[in-house]
């Protein structure tokens, strides 16, 4: 399939800027045809002009119509075959392997979604029905359920060209939603968003869904997203990526006359506290599993854990044994492009500057800035140091990891105390661990949005019952997620009709409830009509 290096405006192909630039293969460093055009004003506008007037007969669909264009969007994405994975590991370094599971994961969510808006009981409905004869006040009769917001913003990831891009969870969870989706595709990858983009509209198309409810913007500086944000019909931002670029969003949607919401997820060191009796029971086995989540992905997940804590007294050695072993022999990875690069490696000369941060271990095999390839690597410090210099909490977008020792519970406590919001916290603890350190958990609750116990953050399951998001700076709102079935919240607002005709209400809120959705009807949930 040729790429044109276009933006595409619902179902035309545009192009008119003088601004172009191109995909890198991040392994060789060669430039990847074709050349993208950066969008202009007045493609960004159109995008949204088109997205504002599919809004209406798009969330006017009865949902099993929502839910087949889902459907039919996997369907699509899998039909592009090996021309999308090949295209997307030239523009990543990500091995095919890797691709074929993201492609496969991106599928299954947007069938998730599919099956959530076709049972219906998403949408909240509740009623409480009229007491005329109440007194001193007759009540009237009250209905509430969550509708679409609008025109959604949809920033593509640098991390996951699929899962987390044009076609990823804040784009199906806003399809699902009822809202059309202009996404601006990540200037690392943007053959794969182009590919994938033109995946959904030939599903739009098989669908006879109105054009305009998806549009891609291609451009690789910071003005195409900024006029995204603050264009007056879009309705709400979905971003994935670094925490200068989600704040600088979500500041720009805050001085609107109108703001709106920005879900940014941004960063997050993922902390990983080892209890003592783990610690002495599983030293080695932790160790292993530890270094696997560090380096997975050459540490270009989300939830790498880049922060570990564990006691400074105590059987510590098989546990630092077996670490130092695994990270001297850890082969250099590919990052996603040398933006990234240039950022870990910056990160890895501050720490080796610190006379107060030592290091443990790093890989002894020597990586190539040439190939955009980094070493995994491990320091360590004490919770004195780590208290007395906040720099030391901060994400370091790659493969290490900063051990800090602790003396003391009051240690302890004052380090988990001073974390800011995080996406994940994980506990390595014996049961006799959990009854003496009970009083941890309250306090993790109040810092990430996922705790884990004996495992480790890395993989996030795409299920009903997941959250990935937590205090900020993990995520803007730390009520929202974007992984699961509950991230379709993000993109809906509820509605109050009081005292409406049946004819005149929404199907899921007629007496009868002819969809058969779970409701809260006079405090009661049922599924059943009202006669």
């Amino acid at each position: 399939m040729d790429l044109h290096g276009r933006s595409l405006i619902g179902r035309e192909t545009l192009g008119r800027g003088a601004n172009s630039f191109h995909a890198v293969d991040p392994a060789s460093g060669a430039r990847l045809a074709p050349p993208f055009l950066e969008a202009i004003e007045e493609e960004i506008d159109a995008a949204l002009e088109a997205a504002e007037a599919a809004f209406a007969p798009y969330r006017a669909l009865k949902p099993d119509r929502r839910a087949a264009f889902l459907r039919e969007i996997g369907e699509r994405i899998l039909a592009l075959g090996d021309v999308l994975i090949r295209r997307a590991a030239a523009e990543t370094g990500l091995p095919e392997g890797r691709l074929v599971g993201e492609r496969d994961r991106t599928v299954n969510q947007a069938r998730l979604f599919a099956d959530l808006i076709e049972e219906g009981s998403w949408v909240d409905a509740r009623i409480d029905t009229a007491q005329p004869d109440r007194k001193p006040v007759p009540k009237p009769d009250l209905r509430r359920m969550l509708i679409p917001l609008g025109p959604v913003a949809v920033f593509g990831a640098s991390n996951f060209p699929l899962a987390f891009s044009v076609a990823g969870g804040d784009t199906v969870s806003a399809l699902a939603a009822g809202c059309p989706v202009v996404v601006k595709g990540h200037p690392a990858h943007p053959g794969t968003s182009e590919l994938v983009a033109r995946a959904i509209l030939r599903a739009a198309d098989q669908c006879s869904l109105p054009s305009g409810v998806l549009s891609l913007l291609q451009g690789a500086g910071h003005e195409v997203g900024l006029r995204m944000v603050t264009h007056p019909l879009t309705r709400a931002v979905g971003f994935t990526g670094s925490l200068a670029g989600g704040r600088a969003l979500f500041d720009a949607a805050a001085r609107r006359p109108d703001p709106i919401p920005v879900f940014a997820e941004m960063g997050s060191v993922n902390p990983v506290f080892i209890l003592p009796g783990a610690l002495r029971r599983r030293g080695r086995e932790i160790a292993e599993g530890l270094h696997g989540s560090v380096t997975l992905g050459t540490g270009q997940f989300c939830t790498n854990p880049g922060l570990t804590v564990i006691p400074g007294e105590g059987d510590t050695e098989p546990f630092l044994h077996r670490l130092a072993e695994l990270t001297r022999a850890s082969a250099p990875g590919t990052m996603l492009h040398a933006g990234i690069l240039r950022a870990y490696l910056e990160g890895l000369r501050r720490m080796r500057e610190l006379r107060s941060v030592g290091i443990l271990e790093q890989a002894a095999a020597g990586a190539s800035e040439d190939r955009t390839q980094a070493g995994a690597a491990v320091f360590h410090t004490s919770a004195e140091v780590f208290l007395a210099d906040r720099t030391l909490s901060r994400e370091m977008f790659g493969p290490s990891t900063l051990l800090v020792s602790w003396n003391s519970k009051e240690q302890l406590r004052r380090i988990v105390e001073g974390l800011e919001g995080q996406l994940t916290a994980t506990l390595h603890a014996t049961d006799e661990d959990v009854r003496e350190f009970a009083w941890l958990i309250p306090l993790l609750e109040r810092k990430a949005g996922r705790l884990v116990v004996n495992g480790f953050p890395t993989g996030v399951e795409v299920c009903p019952a997941m959250h990935h998001g937590g205090p900020y700076p993990a995520t803007t709102d730390e009520r929202g997620t974007s992984v699961g079935t509950a991230a379709i919240l993000r993109f809906a607002r509820p509605v109050c009709y009081q005292d409406f005709p049946q004819e005149a209400l929404p199907v899921e809120l007629r007496d009868g409830n002819p969809r058969g959705i779970l409701r809260l009807m006079d405090g009661r949930f049922t599924r059943k009509g009202r006669e």
